[in-house]
């Protein structure tokens, strides 16, 4: 299951990912962003995978990023900070992080809360 919430007090996206994650799970989560105009332009993210359980491969990886690209058009920038506690987790966000990383969009893993938070409060939006 993927449930997201804004936390307006942090100006934050804060999303958990838990149990079983299909790729479609992750398809839909990425397509909501084009659909969504509620959040911030310039939008930073929290997701919380450490009760998560990918049930997709890294040949998935592709297919996200293309989604990923689309539903990102009308974003000036989206910064992602991945918590991650299973070495599968970890593996295929590490691999996710080498392909989807561009000018408006920046994703990085890490496994405690306070070191992504630290990584995205570096960006000055």
């Amino acid at each position: 299951m993927i449930a997201s919430t804004f936390n307006y007090e942090s100006n934050i996206l804060e999303t958990e990912f838990n149990n079983d994650i299909s790729s479609k799970d992750v398809i839909d989560y990425i397509s909501n962003f084009k659909k969504n105009t509620a959040y911030p332009r310039k939008l930073k993210s929290i997701v919380i995978a450490t009760d998560a359980n990918f049930k997709f491969s890294f040949k998935d990886l592709k297919s996200f990023n293309d989604v990923k690209i689309e539903s990102l058009k009308s974003y000036e920038i989206v910064m992602v900070a991945i918590i991650v506690s299973s070495p599968l987790t970890a593996a295929l966000s590490t691999l996710y992080e080498a392909i989807a990383n561009n000018k408006k969009y920046k994703f990085k893993v890490f496994s405690t809360r306070e070191a992504a938070q630290f990584w995205l409060d570096s960006f000055r939006v």
